[in-house]
């Protein structure tokens, strides 16, 4: 994955409980007033475990009594007394949240998850009451239906069709029993995702490869050789000890560069049976949450779990998210069938005697990008240290959007190797956002990279804005005591990736907190994200930003060039994985098990009708596939990518066609997409921007694939 978003708008985090802890005077816990720091920044040095549990609990109290506040207003429902009074609600609790839910993913222990473990039901619970809240309901429901005589504001009324809508889809139009009954399963899938994860991160972290021979370790780059070592004596083994894991860092340079066949079957076997045996077995815990989702769609009237997550989104239905995607798969397939030849044809000619198997194809794949490109990706290693990159992502901010980073030694951090900036107008000098950096994979960090929010934005009434705090969150190669952390390309747009992300929620400038930066439908949001990959190897940012970390010397013309005319490789196998996971996610939405689910045999079934070529896999094997069983935020959605990348190819040709800083260009992308936030139709936005709606070809094209009508098939 390429991102996580936490995202916890007050619309999200307004809940209500009975049995909460009444209000108490606690002076010491940070979250129960405003943050006194600069930015209000959390203040982290303060924040203890134990603070966690009874801020939550009287945050929950305070917004049982502001959502009563609402509910007993004895004037009739204006926008003002509902919408915004219900959008300031809650300010304990979205403070507490947003610092738990940020540090329980990266910077995790044994206590923190104890504490999840109670304190995500109790969440989960409150917000089902206040969703299910008949006379809150109902006041939404009045202005819903008096919306067109109300003379709102374009943003306000879809904010009250909003609304109406996520109260609908969170069950307020049952009766009673039915209500009870949604109650619990919700409570029943928040303790499931919970098991998930913890299965998830145990499981990763059980996993070692421990090499004792350093002939195994041929091929392999002396800066991944130094990191096994470092993890080996942090193991208290002797010297003479390797030590590889499942984390990015470690597993995907095996795959690419080990010589010894075996040990890139033993990593990728490690791999692809991930949290599949006891006691982090996430099979049997898959089969509940298929059962429950079920349960919770047919509750809701949907037909089953895909329709009621793809209603809410610019795909609308299941149906057009699977036919977008076939029109991606079968020229990926067609693509893998040509690079799986070239690498047969390669293995063949050095005499390896060998047939492409799955932990072959990242190997062979750089083995041909060398020999047709003349391009070693530890070559250009060199000129990607984590510090040259960020200065890159920094230039083109500034050269697109006018926005400056300036760092800020002295504010909070939540972990010692976090970067803290203040974002201001290059301009004016107007403070815009804090932005915050955790690069470096570490055991209490769960696996990706992502961004999120500790602090979102609005507008006061007053007109004032305040303003966010954003993190971006990597696990990228630690440095060593002579080496910095060196990005392959991969990580490197992962960087850029997250970062667009972080500029679609610093620079937003929606009046509602439930519609600034990327509070947006879920196939949208990977627009800002995915476009700025893109400008991450244009020669024109590569020569203000790739310099070698030992010379200094500017990444040379000829490596560029070499980069570029390679660009497209490896894109069917990178395609077919992707897609496929995608079309996996979708088929187990369509499901609507009553009884177990033989997950295995559901996902090889999946493979089959679709042709999965042997040689390849789903980007991510069910029982590790957090983005769907982890939580509900990507489940029937992880076809996003590729829908958003249909945008953001189309995007950027109009940038290449006027040039990648153009001015007005760089203006309106940044006034119709970035600033808008969810306040206008994802649609309408992006036409503004591009003057079309767009259409699968530019991402066939920018990924080399052929599209499927135009395939010429081999005669028998």
């Amino acid at each position: 994955m390429k991102s996580k978003h936490l995202l916890l708008a007050a619309a999200v985090a307004c809940v209500a409980a009975t049995g909460c802890q009444s209000k108490q005077d606690d002076g010491d816990n940070p979250f129960l007033k405003p943050y006194d720091t600069k930015y209000e920044i959390p203040p982290f040095d303060k924040i203890k475990a134990e603070h966690y549990l009874p801020a939550a609990r009287q945050g929950i109290a305070e917004l049982k009594e502001q959502v009563q506040a609402i509910v007993d207003n004895p004037e009739a429902p204006t926008f003002e007394n509902t919408v915004i009074a219900f959008e300031n609600s809650g300010e304990t609790l979205d403070r507490v949240m947003r610092v738990f839910g940020a540090l329980e993913e990266s910077n995790s222990s044994d206590e923190m998850v104890a504490i999840a473990e109670e304190l995500y039901p109790e969440y989960s619970q409150a917000q089902d009451e206040i969703m299910m809240n008949q006379g809150l309901f109902n006041r939404f429901k009045v202005l819903y239906e008096s919306r067109d005589s109300l003379n709102l504001a374009p943003d306000q009324l879809r904010a009250v069709e909003t609304y109406y809508k996520n109260f609908k889809r969170a069950g307020a139009l049952l009766n009673a029993e039915d209500q009870e009954r949604l109650k619990e399963i919700n409570t029943t899938l928040t303790g499931l995702y919970l098991q998930f994860n913890k299965n998830l991160l145990n499981a990763t972290n059980a996993f070692a490869i421990t090499v004792t021979d350093s002939t195994r370790l041929a091929g392999l780059p002396a800066n991944v050789v130094a990191v096994a070592a470092e993890e080996a004596a942090a193991r208290n083994l002797p010297a003479g000890n390797w030590v590889f894991t499942l984390h990015a860092p470690s597993r995907l340079p095996v795959l690419q560069y080990a010589q010894d066949r075996s040990l890139r079957e033993e990593m990728y076997k490690g791999y692809t049976t991930l949290a599949t045996t006891e006691p982090n077995n996430n099979l049997p815990v898959i089969s509940d949450i298929l059962k429950a989702r079920a349960e919770k769609a047919r509750l809701l009237g949907y037909e089953n779990f895909g329709s009621l997550m793809t209603d809410k989104v610019m795909a609308k239905n299941v149906k057009n998210a699977e036919d977008l995607l076939m029109k991606i798969w079968i020229p990926a397939v067609n693509k893998v069938g040509e690079e799986v030849a070239e690498m047969q044809a390669l293995a063949d000619r050095n005499g390896d005697n060998i047939t492409i198997e799955p932990w072959d194809y990242y190997y062979y794949a750089e083995k041909v990008r060398a020999d047709k490109y003349d391009l070693d990706e530890n070559e250009l290693r060199g000129y990607f240290a984590v510090d040259s990159v960020r200065n890159g992502i920094f230039k083109m901010a500034e050269k697109l959007y006018g926005v400056k980073f300036t760092e800020m030694p002295d504010a909070p951090k939540y972990y010692d190797e976090v970067t803290v900036y203040d974002v201001t107008d290059a301009a004016t000098g107007e403070h815009l956002a804090v932005f915050m950096t955790d690069y470096f994979a570490r055991p209490s960090k769960r696996q990706g990279a992502w961004m999120s929010e500790f602090k979102g934005s609005w507008v006061n009434e007053d007109g004032t804005a305040s303003r966010p705090i954003v993190f971006n969150v990597g696990n990228f190669t630690r440095p060593t005591a002579d080496t910095p952390s060196l990005l392959s390309i991969d990580e490197v747009e992962t960087m850029f990736h997250e970062f667009g992300h972080g500029l679609h929620g610093m620079l937003t400038n929606a009046r509602l907190k439930s519609q600034a930066g990327t509070n947006v439908d879920r196939d949208f949001v990977e627009l800002p994200s995915q476009i700025h990959e893109h400008w991450a190897f244009e020669p024109e940012l590569l020569a203000t930003y790739a310099h070698h970390y030992k010379t200094g010397d500017t990444i040379p013309t000829a490596l560029v060039e070499k980069l570029n005319a390679a660009s497209k490789h490896n894109k069917g196998f990178a395609t077919a994985e992707l897609a496929g996971a995608a079309l996996l996610d979708l088929q187990y939405g369509k499901l609507n098990p009553e009884g177990d689910t033989d997950v295995k045999a559901f996902e090889e079934q999946v493979a089959a009708q679709l042709g999965m070529p042997a040689q390849l896999t789903f980007r991510y094997r069910s029982p590790y596939f957090k983005h769907i069983f982890g939580s509900e935020e990507y489940a029937s959605g992880y076809y996003t990518y590729l829908w958003a990348e249909v945008l953001d190819t189309d995007g950027f040709e109009l940038f290449k066609e006027k040039g990648i800083f153009d001015p007005e260009t760089a203006k309106s992308f940044k006034e119709n997409v970035l600033q808008p936030g969810g306040s206008v139709d994802p649609m309408e936005t992006y036409v503004k921007f591009r003057g079309h709606e767009p259409g699968v070809d530019a991402l066939l094209r920018h990924r080399g694939l052929t599209p499927a009508d135009k395939i010429v098939k081999p005669r028998n």
